[in-house]
């Protein structure tokens, strides 16, 4: 009698709800399938690339001849030069990544949804963001050195337009993420929309905003040693140049002077990102 009864309740059950009790082969194929279409595609990229394979093994040992020759680094009795182009990069680093943030900042508020529900006001702007992020920050520094000429100053223009289209996007998807309790409690005491921003929304995003700044400026480090190379200022110059006339022990010291830097950077942003974390817990 159970039985019967289990039956018939697994019957009902199966006729309310057939897509539950559908043999979801679909679902196992498509991932399958499409893992498939993946590596064959790869194996055709190298197939149409028509890489050579045959000059692998002297590649390699050619690399690590390289190698070889890039130690002990050694300045080349050009280290304050190379410093002063170290601090040249890290300063345009810095300030492009706090320019763009400037710019990003207001945008990615009226491109968030909660903040302008509007589509029509948010498509035009994120659509932008889109069109300058897409753009590599070497195109940039090509383009800004046509208009403003050689020098740090197309570097940081570079950086700060690059950075204004990503960290906008960045800024725009917390502040949609951000909890609505504030922005109620704020809109319950009388506050107008601005008040609702000001005081519901940025508080909550504010050290995540810094965090990502933070890490645009780690980041960027080598984007503008990058830079440096077509003449964007910085020690990206230099290192093209002794790579240009094989001096490798001089390339490898200014390699080694970029990894300390950037070392130093993400210490220092860690431990600021970690202050901030502390201080957002403690305060709510």
């Amino acid at each position: 009698m159970n039985d019967a009864s289990t039956l018939a309740d697994l019957s009902a059950v199966r006729a309310r709800h057939p897509e539950f009790f559908v043999n979801p082969w679909r679902k196992r194929i498509l991932p399958l399938a499409a893992i498939g279409v993946l590596a064959a595609a790869y194996v055709g990229a190298f197939a149409y690339f028509e890489v050579p394979y045959a000059r692998l093994a002297p590649g390699l040992m050619q690399l690590v001849w390289f190698v070889d020759e890039m130690f002990p680094p050694d300045p080349g009795g050009h280290l304050w030069t190379y410093l002063n182009a170290l601090g040249e990069t890290l300063a345009i680093s810095l300030l492009g990544t706090l320019t763009g943030a400037l710019f990003a900042l207001p945008l990615g508020v009226l491109a968030a949804r909660n903040v302008f529900p509007a589509a029509l006001l948010r498509f035009p702007i994120k659509r932008l963001f889109d069109a300058v992020r897409g753009v590599d920050t070497l195109i940039w520094a090509l383009i800004w050195i046509n208009v403003v000429g050689l020098g740090p100053f197309a570097g940081v223009l570079a950086i700060a337009t690059s950075d204004f289209g990503a960290l906008a996007k960045l800024f725009a998807e917390v502040i949609e993420s951000a909890d609505s309790k504030q922005v109620e409690g704020v809109r319950a005491a009388g506050g107008r929309r601005l008040a609702e921003v000001r005081f519901g929304l940025l508080p909550q995003v504010l050290p995540v905003i810094a965090g990502q700044i933070l890490y645009f400026i780690e980041s960027n480090t080598r984007s503008a040693t990058i830079i440096g190379v077509v003449g964007a200022g910085g020690v990206g110059l230099y290192l093209s140049e002794q790579i240009r006339v094989l001096e490798w022990r001089q390339v490898s010291f200014l390699i080694l002077l970029i990894l300390i830097s950037v070392a130093a950077i993400d210490f220092i942003s860690g431990k600021l990102r970690a202050a901030m974390a502390g201080r957002k817990s403690a305060s709510a």
